[in-house]
């Protein structure tokens, strides 16, 4: 019972169960339409590669030598690395807190970044090493730098080619000093070997010589000095000579050189510098850390100088302090006899002191940051609230101080005086001596803790990931082509778009034969055939048996049995289609003509190895009647009728009544005459002829024009009253799926010819 009534209600229309059922269904319908879908653009996406695989290939491979050439000239770089450590310490005695509120604040690690870049730190360097001398030799663009790094012989090496004026390996200079003229800084000059005796001639930029010499010896002149230590050469080798700007100088040094914290706030400096001369890289970078010690050390030396002539300033003042405080101590206790303190008054003696220390340092440390700062800087600001606190410290004893007895008042206020004094003269003057000894200890707060080493492997993309990458460019070019030029050829490669866009059915799609090719090669040497014929298992063939099946049942309301083949333009495919669509028609016992209406250019008559006199134009003019130009061909039941000698003025033979007239005799004696016509844009034969005829089959090509060429061919015909029956789409790829393009405008050019 309960089993009859669910059922009844699933089957009931209208049920909450037969409406889930259904959206399922529709679910189930659009997830089945977007996989087709994903897997059409796939598809698509393939077939295109397949398309352009050749020139996919040929991109990639001239990606892939450039990949070659590039692993070849690449000038290797190399990296040197080092490791310095910024230290809380400021001297070689030890920390030294107590001077820390005169030496002022520790540099932050930012700050030591940027001294190690400077112009002062590098400079020093530049100077030292001659960076501002650059002599290499000259070797020729691109490949001659390759060369020369793998030339490893003793001697220089002969040149290539005759090219003796560079240099292909061996070549070795050394330039110890190059003075030039302010106005040649950073200007290229050139030196040539003169001799094997070490000879040689220094060229300016407009190739005058400026000087001669000798290696071992100086050579001045005309502003221009110049002392080369070492040059082995072939005569006539050239080298690049240049004496740089120290800012030039400085800027190429930076340019190769870095430096970063490792890690946060480790306070470890990590340098590095890159360059094509490992050993000179490690040289340099040693040279820029031993530059940036010393001056470090300079620094905190000059620091620790400076706080001692101040503080050696202070010291007369306050000894003159204390002499005075004791004096006047002493005057009064001998006036008034022995006088004590008792244990609460020397207690507020001992508090008032520490106040009056500390306030006399502060106002000290005061005076030294002023030498630096402004009044608003936090630092100074600081140190005034500090006083302000103290100063309220010292209020509060002066009230207690003031409860004593006139006497107690009074030795406590000269016992106070003198212990103040007596104290911060003391610790001025160890602070002195402090500093004394610092100054001549002073071994900075930086230190080197792994010195330069030169990586044994050049840095940057092994041989292996340029190739790798090069391959991967050259693909993505060949994509940017490829895709470039379907954007800029817009051209129909899916009979789905005329039909969607024109309209008219496509009633055959005939695949690509590359049979026919051969055939058709063929046929230029004078010897032709037929697709249909020698080859009728051919997937061509096939689709154009289709063809006939269809055109059987769509021209049976036609009025006459003629039919209509043309194009848009030449090299559709017409003439192929309309030779074998006949081939097939008379294979099924139907009685076919093929009249080749072509009148400019028609060739049909050479495919059945006939003559093109006696045809059309002849029996239009009257000099021959029907039976003469009818040809029999080796396919029974199939006649051709050539276009005749090609006269001067086609259109206006077509339009004649007798071609009417003859189309209109073939329609008695033939089942089905086929008209291979001239295209209907280059012409308006087509129009003419398609007045006549029963119906009107237009041939489209993949990917030979655009869908607006095809627009502007059936308007052209609807204009002249015939309308296109429909589509055959020759030449399909058929590795290709289905394919969906945007269309632009597009401007229709062409031209035939007789």
């Amino acid at each position: 019972m309960d089993n009859d009534q669910s059922q009844t209600t699933f089957n009931t229309p209208g049920a909450p169960g037969r409406s889930g059922a259904q959206a399922q269904t529709q679910s189930m319908q659009q997830l089945s339409s977007e996989d087709e879908d994903e897997g059409l653009a796939l598809g698509e996406i393939i077939a295109v590669l397949m398309d352009y695989r050749w020139l996919i290939a040929a991109v990639s491979l001239f990606a892939l030598v450039l990949g070659l050439a590039w692993v070849f000239v690449a000038k290797p770089v190399y990296r040197a690395d080092g490791l310095l450590q910024v230290e809380e310490k400021s001297s070689g005695m030890g920390s030294l807190k107590a001077l820390q509120p005169l030496l002022g604040e520790e540099t932050s690690v930012s700050a030591e970044l940027e001294i190690l870049s400077s112009r002062m730190v590098l400079g020093r360097v530049v100077n030292k090493l001659k960076l501002d001398i650059v002599a290499v030799p000259r070797t020729l663009p691109l490949i001659g730098g390759a060369v020369a790094r793998r030339y490893d012989g003793d001697e220089p090496s002969s040149p290539w080619l005759g090219l003796s004026s560079f240099s292909w390996g061996g070549d070795r200079i050394q330039v110890d000093s190059l003075e030039v003229p302010a106005a040649a800084l950073d200007q290229p000059l050139t030196l040539v070997a003169a001799g094997d005796d070490g000879g040689f001639e220094v060229l300016d930029r407009d190739d005058q010589v400026v000087l001669k010499g000798m290696a071992g010896t100086r050579a001045s002149g005309e502003g221009y000095s110049i002392f080369v230590a070492q040059l082995k050469a072939r005569p006539g080798t050239q080298f690049r000579l240049a004496k740089l700007s120290r800012e030039t100088a400085v800027e190429n040094l930076r340019r190769n050189f870095s430096v970063k914290e490792r890690g946060k706030k480790s306070s470890l400096l990590e340098v590095s510098l890159v360059g094509g001369d490992p050993e000179r890289i490690g040289m340099v970078l040693d040279d820029i850390m031993n530059a940036y010690l010393r001056q470090n050390v300079e620094r905190r030396s000059a620091e620790a100088e400076k706080t001692l002539a101040f503080l050696e300033t202070q010291l007369p003042a306050l000894k003159t302090q204390v002499d005075s405080a004791e004096a006047a101590y002493n005057n009064y206790r001998q006036s008034r006899g022995s006088l004590d303190l008792s244990l609460e008054t020397q207690g507020v003696l001992k508090s008032l002191v520490e106040v009056e220390n500390a306030a006399v340092l502060l106002k000290q440390e005061r005076d030294e940051l002023r030498q630096r700062f402004t009044a608003e800087h936090p630092r100074i600001q600081a140190v005034d609230n500090k006083l302000q606190r103290l100063a309220e410290r010292r209020k509060a004893f002066d009230a207690e101080v003031e409860a004593l007895p006139d006497t107690q008042q009074t030795v406590l206020r000269l016992a106070r005086d003198v212990e103040v004094s007596n104290r911060l003269y003391t610790e001025l003057l160890n602070t002195a001596q402090q500093l004394r000894v610092s100054k001549a200890g002073t071994v900075g707060d930086v230190r080197i803790i792994d010195s330069a080493v030169v990586a044994r492997q050049a840095i940057g993309a092994k041989p292996i990931a340029i190739l790798g990458i090069a391959l991967l460019l050259g693909v993505l070019s060949s994509m940017v082509i490829i895709w470039l030029l379907r954007a800029l050829r817009v051209v129909v490669e899916d009979p789905e778009i005329i039909e969607s866009q024109l309209g008219l059915p496509v009633y055959a799609t005939v695949p690509h034969s590359k049979t026919e090719l051969d055939l058709h090669r063929k046929a230029k040497s004078g010897v032709g055939a037929l697709l249909a014929v020698s080859f009728p298992e051919d997937d061509a063939v096939e689709s154009l048996r289709g063809l006939r099946t269809t055109l059987h049942f769509a021209l049976l309301d036609a009025q006459r049995n003629s039919l209509l083949i043309t194009g848009s333009s030449p090299g559709l495919g017409k003439s192929f289609i309309s030779k074998n669509l006949g081939v097939v028609l008379a294979q099924v016992g139907k009685r076919v003509v093929i009249v080749d209406a072509d009148l400019r250019r028609g060739h049909i008559h050479k495919e059945f190895g006939k003559e093109r006199a006696l045809g059309v134009s002849e029996y239009v003019a009257g000099q021959a009647p029907l039976d003469a130009i009818l040809k029999t061909t080796s396919v029974a039941n199939l006649c051709v009728v050539s276009t005749g000698q090609i006269p001067p003025n086609p259109s206006e033979l077509l339009m004649h009544q007798r071609f009417a007239l003859l189309l209109a005799e073939l329609g008695e004696r033939f089942d089905t005459v086929i008209v291979d016509a001239p295209p209907v844009l280059a012409v308006s034969d087509a129009a003419i002829i398609g007045r006549h005829v029963g119906a009107t089959l237009m041939i489209a090509r993949s990917g030979k024009h655009p869908i607006r060429e095809l627009e502007q061919a059936i308007k052209r015909l609807n204009q002249a009253g015939v309308e296109v029956k429909g589509f055959v789409f020759n030449d399909l790829n058929v590795s290709r799926q289905r394919y969906r393009y945007g269309y632009k405008g597009y401007v229709y050019r062409y031209s035939y010819k007789n």
